[in-house]
Order: C-alpha cells, then structure tokens, then sequence
C-alpha cells in the first residue's frame, strides 16, 4: 500500500500547462531518500503508477527526473511566481 496523497485537480492542471507550452519549472521537493531537492526542470510528461502520480522532467544537462507530484513542495515559473 503506498502513502500517496492525491493533489489538487487544480494544481495537476498547472502542471499539464507547463508541459505543453513548454514552461521550465523551479521545483522544490523531497525525494525518495528523504532529501530536500532543488532544480529547474523542463517538464515532459505526467505519469500514473500504482495509484501514484509522477512529474516526468529532464534538466539543463539532459538528466531525466521523475517526481512523485505529492512529495512537490513548490513549483515556480516566470510566468507564476508561485505555482505549487
């Protein structure tokens, strides 16, 4: 059983704005191994897995991240200073 907390329907739609008009992302969050994460991010892709969902991004360098959207604890972009 996983401890996955849906988001709000709101939020997952700025999310699929970004991926398609292309908006590189801040994002803030905290990875599987408990760890505080800082990056901008060009997201790609919204994935479900086992009842989880996942924020599909690729860094500057090329390095693809897959996030699991509860564990986001902010999300900037230029156009919305404060997205999650």
């Amino acid at each position: 059983m996983t401890d996955y907390q849906p988001i709000a329907c709101g939020l997952y739609s700025q999310y699929e704005l970004a991926i398609m008009r292309r908006t590189p992302l801040t994002l803030s969050w905290r990875g599987n191994d408990g760890l505080s994460h800082l990056e901008t991010l060009l997201p790609e892709d919204l994935q479900t897995c086992n009842g989880e969902e996942f924020l599909v991004a690729r860094s500057g360098s090329g390095k693809q991240f897959r996030v699991r959207l509860d564990r986001i604890l902010a999300a900037h972009s230029r156009e919305n200073p404060v997205f999650a």
